[in-house]
């Protein structure tokens, strides 16, 4: 995988920021925000962005390994003071659920020190469909992601060869790794090994995965928080940063 580091004194706690479908552009604004005060490590998922996709990485549960290892070599160099934060988007949100859930089972204690997530596909909430992502036309997919569909809007026609290739080879990574339905029916259920604090970040024009949807998931993680951005859609972070780094700061503050 390829990984980008913004990093400052080795002491510093580390925040990984993980993509979603749209690939590393949609959460480059977090790594920067972040790295005022963290060591920051953005990693490219296997197929995104024309990089190589593994035959054998076929599952989010497997990225998710992969990426608890990244933590491991990081704070094995760095020797860190405090674990990391995992900051994940849509499918990154999911990522960083699972790495959670993994990191309780598997005996990581202190590598994970907490958890945000924005707008995460992933799990299966009944009466709380996923939009069908690889079905919708860009136009379709606009009208249901932001607050602002003109905003959020790319005509393919304006695209060149090159990003346009780029895009469909991030729509068949997402299909390989998080599968057409972009959820684990038995992941719900297992957020509640989470032990670390988790705070669920969820724009409220979201028609992607509803507010109702991310209300499941910080239910069903022990003590999480909820925050709710008004006039955003599936990237409050976009469309809303002021409002969601008040969230994401203010949540990190109470961590120390």
């Amino acid at each position: 995988m390829n990984t980008e580091s913004l990093a400052h004194e080795p002491d510093l706690p580390a925040a990984l920021v993980l993509h979603g479908g749209g690939g590393p552009r949609t959460v480059a604004p977090i790594a920067a925000h972040l790295a005022a005060t963290r060591h920051v490590v953005a990693p490219t998922h296997p197929g995104w962005d024309g990089t190589d996709l593994p035959e054998t990485l076929t599952s989010v549960a497997q990225l998710a390994t992969a990426y608890l290892q990244l933590l491991v070599d990081d704070a094995d160099t760095r020797r860190p003071a405090r674990g990391a934060t995992l900051v994940g988007s849509s499918l990154g949100g999911w990522i960083a659920l699972e790495m959670a859930v993994q990191a309780a089972a598997d005996g990581f204690e202190g590598l994970i020190e907490s958890v945000v997530v924005i707008d995460a596909v992933g799990v299966v909430v009944a009466g709380e469909p996923i939009a069908d992502f690889f079905s919708l036309s860009p136009r379709q997919l606009a009208e249901v992601a932001w607050h602002d569909a003109d905003r959020g809007f790319i005509d393919p026609a304006a695209l060149s060869e090159q990003a346009r290739a780029i895009q469909a080879g991030n729509a068949r990574a997402m299909a390989a790794i998080a599968g057409r339905g972009m959820n684990d029916p038995g992941l719900l259920p297992r957020l509640a090994a989470i032990r670390v604090p988790t705070l669920v970040v969820w724009g409220a024009s979201d028609g992607v995965v509803t507010p109702g949807y991310g209300r499941a998931i910080a239910g069903a993680v022990p003590g999480a928080q909820f925050v709710e951005i008004a006039e955003a859609g599936h990237l409050p972070h976009l469309e809303r940063p002021d409002a969601t780094w008040a969230a994401i700061d203010g949540f990190l503050a109470q961590r120390g």
